[in-house]
């Protein structure tokens, strides 16, 4: 009887003393994030030194680094910038719907709110919403990332389905009617969402909800996110640094919803497929043809 008395007591001082070092818990942890593209240029007659240009641009568009810095409650996502050496700033522009923030993404999980900085078409916006809700699904895997033991488990998302995207003329002689190239271009700029499958893996050595991006809710930090043909990977965490973190909500850009974000950006992509349209009219560049997803 003592010796259970004991043990309980023990959790109990154990359990105040985390909940007292967790009010000035800090952390930050360094993400790899790396999307792969399914590209056919076999048949687009561009020159190889021109093809293999362009994969260096596609890569150091689809391979970042982000920062989240968090503590018990909030949490910052933001990308570290590089200079681009590969394209200048300029050249190869993708377009990613689903959400992502260009510049901070603030998450308060006490609160299940979210703020995200995007610009967008020369302006900025400040989207806030309420954060979504996952259902997570625990699963039995376990695996060690660094140093820690991480668990796995799963959540069904609503994503854009994979698509292919085509761009200037195509195969040489090939014609198509304007009806069956507006419907390619409704897919491309209007994608059907189905469901998709992200896998998470988490510790409880870190015991804050919080994630890469959009995720959140587990019982331990998430250390690796894959979806589709996405993968994040945290590389590096330092737990309390020495310099006290400032987590601050973004306030800059026109405050919208994401509802109301996404109808100014579906409005704009309309835009921009008139101008395709207008340059497919005056003869275009040679074709080739891209995979978005899984």
């Amino acid at each position: 009887m003592f010796t259970r008395v004991f043990k309980f007591s023990l959790f109990l001082i154990s359990l105040l003393t985390f909940s007292v070092s967790a009010q000035n818990f800090q952390g930050i942890a360094t993400y790899q994030t790396k999307t792969t593209l399914d590209i056919d240029f076999e048949k687009s007659g561009i020159p190889a030194d021109r093809i293999k240009h362009m994969k260096q641009m596609m890569k150091s568009r689809l391979e970042k680094t982000y920062k989240l810095t968090f503590n018990k409650s909030e949490s910052i996502y933001k990308e570290e910038k590089k200079l681009d050496n590969a394209t200048g700033g300029r050249g190869m522009r993708f377009m990613m719907f689903g959400g992502g923030a260009s510049g901070k993404h603030y998450k308060n999980i006490q609160t299940k709110k979210s703020s995200k900085e995007n610009e967008f078409s020369g302006k900025n916006f400040l989207i806030k919403n309420d954060l979504t809700k996952y259902d997570w699904k625990m699963q039995q895997e376990t695996k060690t990332i660094g140093n820690y033991m991480c668990f796995q488990a799963t959540a069904t998302v609503k994503m854009p389905a994979p698509r292919e995207m085509k761009f200037g003329r195509g195969r040489p002689g090939e014609k198509k009617s304007d009806e069956k190239r507006k419907k390619e271009e409704d897919k491309m700029f209007n994608p059907d969402m189905v469901d998709t499958i992200v896998t998470a893996w988490y510790t409880l050595d870190i015991p804050v909800g919080h994630g890469p991006g959009e995720y959140y809710g587990l019982p331990g930090l998430i250390l690796e996110l894959s979806y589709a043909n996405t993968n994040i990977l945290c590389t590096k965490i330092v737990i309390n640094p020495k310099d006290k973190i400032e987590l601050k909500e973004p306030k800059k850009g026109k405050v919208v919803t994401q509802k109301e974000y996404d109808k100014i950006v579906l409005e704009k992509t309309q835009e921009m497929r008139e101008r395709m349209r207008n340059e497919r009219e005056k003869g275009g560049n040679h074709g080739g043809r891209m995979r978005f997803g899984g």
